[in-house]
């Protein structure tokens, strides 16, 4: 569990999957990162903050966060944040190698928040022998 520190963030959290995959004691096997909330995102991809900032800028050019949305009607004000997680895909799926998390060079895990500045959670479920 963490705390999301602004509205929109994204958080690397490959080091907390890859030490849940150690403690696991699976060899090969698969590791699932799904985020426990419907404005959120574990995305796979580069560490780099300007990728980062060009998803950001692509979502809001698409479905602006601020537009008239029948969701927020509800007194909700996070409909865009909900339709970002799906164009985002909202978990991941790795392989588990040898004990470890078998990424691509620059693959990294990482928890794209699109309604934050509260208590979130990722569930870890990793099966394999």
């Amino acid at each position: 569990m963490f705390k999301t520190e602004k509205k929109i963030q994204i958080i690397r959290i490959t080091d907390k999957i890859e030490q849940a995959v150690r403690e696991s004691g699976v060899k090969d096997g698969l590791v699932l990162v799904n985020p426990m909330h419907i404005t959120a995102a574990v995305v796979v991809n580069d560490d780099e903050s300007g990728l980062h900032n060009d998803y950001i800028h692509l979502l809001e050019r698409l479905v602006p966060y601020n537009a008239d949305y029948r969701h927020n009607d509800t007194g909700e004000d996070n409909a865009a944040a909900h339709i970002w997680r799906q164009f985002m895909g909202h978990q991941a799926v790795m392989a588990i190698t040898n004990g470890k998390l078998d990424l691509g060079t620059w693959e990294q895990i990482f928890y794209f928040e699109f309604d934050g500045r509260r208590n979130k959670r990722v569930l870890v479920k990793i099966i394999g022998e």
